[in-house]
């Protein structure tokens, strides 16, 4: 089979780490028998200092025509400490997930038994945690209006708006992810207090009628933060509003021991992006330092979700997986023996040939 990939290499570590994903994606097309055809797309600070936008037109044209989006990360310091700066990279990421239809931002968090002592919390806590956490992405007070200041500036002011549908689409989204797993769904909400709230749990009631295998429960935002941390082995597959997921899903993401380690998709009504959650962290851009393995796991969550290879998907995971118990790995993962960024892919891909 063929598939055309979109590739926003991105700023700071962006380029490294998505050329490491390119080549492990190679080796499974060899494997496997598949062809991945890249083309590569301006998109962050890189596209402003050649472009002049955040998101040229035809980036988003590229992602539009392809079956999927293989991104790295936006970002560069001469912006973050220009507050002043009426064109940042981040407006470009707003842009493409507004012209994407990106709705739902899929996280998930699982500890690697080579990491667990990584992780803050206490082995026996952080052990056999699996979640799959689904953030909404286009509503809530992120983008509800009417939003500003008062004249004097002595008083600011959002509003958090939901529909019906937005809500819809991603909790069944959640729905469909739990029956693959162990059947059960948590709805986050703070429905004691938000109108939004009562409105989401409403809708997930009625949702959850039509899933008879799946148990759904509900927990108060504020419930929900001390139990990821006190218990996180308990979740299954997480569904909350834009905010809420914003804040939770960052939480849990250092249960891993290591943010290098952790992929995520969001999922669009044309096509969906694939992205590590780490940032461009510029600090480390050309050193061949960084951890690729969250780029890594973002395309094989690409084979399982947008191009259903599921076997594939579960190759490149393993290859991972095993890299990290040989030690195998970058220097946040292992300061004392590191391996350079390109030789973690290399060691990978091989690894994945070698299974054939």
């Amino acid at each position: 089979m063929e598939f055309n990939i979109a590739l926003l290499a991105g700023d700071g570590i962006g380029p490294e780490v998505t050329e490491q994903a390119c080549k492990v994606l190679q080796a499974t097309g060899e494997r496997f028998g598949h062809t991945f055809h890249f083309s590569e797309g301006l998109i962050g600070a890189v596209a402003i200092d050649r472009t002049g936008s955040p998101l040229p037109e035809e980036t988003l044209e590229l992602c539009r025509r392809s079956d999927a989006v293989l991104f790295g990360a936006i970002g560069d310091p001469k912006y973050d400490n220009d507050p002043s700066a009426r064109v940042r990279p981040e407006q470009g990421l707003l842009k493409m997930r507004r012209e994407l239809g990106l709705y739902a931002n899929v996280r998930p968090v699982k500890t690697f038994p080579a990491l667990v002592d990584m992780s803050p919390l206490k082995r026996g806590i952080a052990m056999n945690t699996d979640i799959i956490m689904v953030r909404e992405l286009t509503g809530g007070i992120y983008f509800g209006r009417p939003q500003g200041r008062s004249e004097d500036g002595n008083t600011a002011y959002d509003t958090c708006v939901y529909s019906r549908y937005e809500i819809e689409r991603v909790v069944r989204l959640a729905c469909e992810y739990a029956l693959q797993r162990k059947k059960r769904v948590t709805v986050i909400d703070k429905a004691n207090i938000l109108a939004t709230s009562r409105l989401w749990r409403e809708t997930a009631k009625r949702i959850a009628m039509k899933y008879s295998a799946i148990t759904m429960d509900f927990m108060y935002v504020d419930n929900a933060a001390m139990q990821l941390i006190q218990h996180p082995s308990s979740f299954d597959v997480i569904v909350t509003e834009n905010m809420f997921g914003d804040i939770l899903s960052d939480e849990a993401s250092v249960i891993s021991g290591s943010m290098g380690m952790m992929p995520s998709a969001s999922i669009g009504t044309s096509t969906s992006v694939f992205e590590p959650i780490h940032g461009s962290y510029p600090q480390a851009a050309g050193k061949n330092i960084a951890n690729p393995c969250g780029t890594i796991l973002s395309a094989a969550m690409m084979l399982d979700l947008a191009f259903r290879l599921n076997i594939e998907a579960a190759a490149i995971t393993g290859a991972v997986e095993k890299s990290v118990e040989t030690g195998f790995v970058t220097a946040d993962l292992d300061p004392e023996h590191p391996k350079p960024t390109s030789e973690v892919g290399t060691w990978i891909s091989d690894y994945i040939r070698k299974k054939n």
